[in-house]
């Protein structure tokens, strides 16, 4: 098995603006996913990933995983276990929530874009 493989905010929106095919998953609670959250992303908590990620995402379509921002560690270890699961193609946006609203990006959720966690 590979490293993990990370993702720039750079780097993901250069595959929102090609169009390229991917999976958006926020493995935080579900309460904070639906406080805020990337614009397209699904919510599969680390608590739950090996129960739901194989019934709810395609193994064979780039996943990318992320959180709350770089000192968060939950995106990390959903990566290596959707790894272990037999994923072929897995990236980490170490960003997070933090560096997208740092990047002047909008979300979606209950909460204004610009409060905080």
């Amino acid at each position: 098995m590979d490293g993990i493989k990370l993702l720039s905010l750079e780097g993901l929106l250069e595959m929102r603006i090609n169009g390229k095919k991917f999976q958006l998953v926020e493995v935080l609670t579900e309460n904070q996913f639906k406080k805020r959250h990337i614009p397209g992303a699904v919510n599969i908590p680390i608590t739950s990933i090996e129960e739901e990620a194989g019934d709810r995402l395609d193994r064979e379509t780039t996943v990318v995983v992320y959180c709350s921002g770089y000192a968060c560690d939950a995106s990390t270890r959903a990566a290596r276990k959707l790894m272990e699961m037999g994923f072929s193609d897995v990236l980490d946006y170490k960003g997070g929530k933090r560096g997208w609203i740092m990047g002047g990006l909008g979300m979606e959720g209950e909460e204004e874009e610009g409060k905080s966690e």
